[in-house]
């Protein structure tokens, strides 16, 4: 049987805050396990390859630029329903609008700096995964 699996980028903003193991270990804490963890800087080819569904919107160079700008925390979070659930603790993209309590709403500061990203789809996860992951992408732990 297939595990639930998403991915989750600790931004640089969060990183550079010291937020690496306060951000993990909220998911650890809610029962998710962490199968995979990388510390890692993004170049900017892959930076455009992972924000490629944004390529034609106004802040996609913004995006490719922050993500660049310091090292991530790329984690591969698996356990039961771990992309809804994850993707309702991380808060809106926003976050003004993300409540305390959710990882936005504690570390944000703005859209861009807005410390962590996880993936929305199983689509999305897959094609994520292989950008960070690379060539191990079909080696599942």
């Amino acid at each position: 049987m297939m595990k639930d699996r998403t991915l989750i980028l600790i931004k640089p903003d969060a990183v550079k805050k010291g937020l690496i193991g306060t951000i993990l270990s909220r998911f650890e804490d809610k029962g998710f396990r962490i199968a995979k963890l990388k510390m890692m800087k993004l170049s900017e080819e892959d930076a455009k390859r992972f924000y490629e569904v944004h390529v034609s919107k106004p802040f996609f160079n913004d995006l490719v630029s922050f993500i660049t700008s310091g090292p991530i925390v790329a984690a591969l979070v698996e356990g039961k329903n771990v992309q809804e659930t994850v993707r309702k603790m991380i808060g809106p993209t926003n976050p003004k609008d993300a409540p305390k309590g959710t990882i936005r709403g504690d570390f944000a500061t703005s859209i861009t700096e807005n410390a962590i990203h996880a993936s929305d789809s199983p689509e999305s996860f897959l094609k994520e995964y292989k950008v960070i992951f690379g060539s191990d992408r079909d080696h599942f732990p």
